[in-house]
């Protein structure tokens, strides 16, 4: 059996992280996150949540599925959400609160690798584009809080670029981008399946659609 590929390393750390996202979170939706919803979009079809439910969202970003999710939940449910950024906070507080739902929503500036969550709180957990932003050594960290903060075969839906075997010249480029202007791409491809059976998750499910040429896995697993 074949192991798992090599990972680019993310070597900006978290601060420079925080910063870079705080400067062009007001121009997010128009640089990537519109490409990337319909993505983000699949995986909460797939995360399948229902009303009641308590639910997690690792790095919400300008706040488009996390207000989905609060729809979702309704009344009797809850939403959660942490991002690194103060302005993705910011802007993801004034959506949510323009959709009158702040009564179901609480938002966190913050680490997903020390999570502020007691263990087992939650019944799903929704991570979209964000893990791949972590460096190699930190996803198992954060994949780690994800296992404890949620309940007994508890859900979690990941949708992140997928390194493949079969390395395409659009993914070598990217790549090659990445590596020398990380200010710029600050994600790369990541196995995260891989990295979900390390940290004791169960997938369930995972498609693989290819964005501009580029491979994205949304993948389905539950807590054993």
């Amino acid at each position: 059996m074949s192991g798992p590929l090599a990972i680019s390393r993310v070597n900006r750390p978290r601060q420079a992280a925080r910063i870079a996202y705080n400067r062009y979170g007001l121009f997010y939706d128009f640089i990537g996150g519109q490409f990337e919803r319909p993505y983000t979009m699949n995986g909460l079809l797939m995360l399948n949540v229902q009303p009641g439910e308590s639910v997690l969202e690792i790095g919400f970003g300008t706040g488009h599925a996390l207000l989905k999710l609060a729809k979702t939940v309704g009344e009797g449910g809850h939403v959660s959400g942490i991002d690194i950024s103060d302005r993705m906070c910011a802007i993801t507080r004034l959506r949510i609160h323009q959709a009158k739902l702040l009564d179901r929503v609480t938002l966190h500036r913050g680490d997903a690798q020390k999570l502020p969550f007691e263990t087992a709180a939650f019944d799903a957990l929704f991570i979209s584009f964000t893990l791949e932003l972590f460096d190699t050594k930190d996803i198992l960290q954060v994949l780690r809080e994800c296992y404890r903060v949620l309940k007994p075969r508890g859900r979690i839906c990941i949708v992140s670029l997928l390194k493949s075997r079969r390395c395409s010249r659009i993914e070598r480029i990217y790549e090659w981008i990445h590596k020398r202007f990380p200010q710029w791409v600050d994600c790369r491809p990541i196995q995260a399946r891989h990295e979900l059976i390390q940290t004791g998750f169960e997938p369930q499910q995972e498609q693989v659609q290819s964005m501009f040429g580029l491979l994205v896995s949304t993948i389905f697993a539950i807590k054993l």
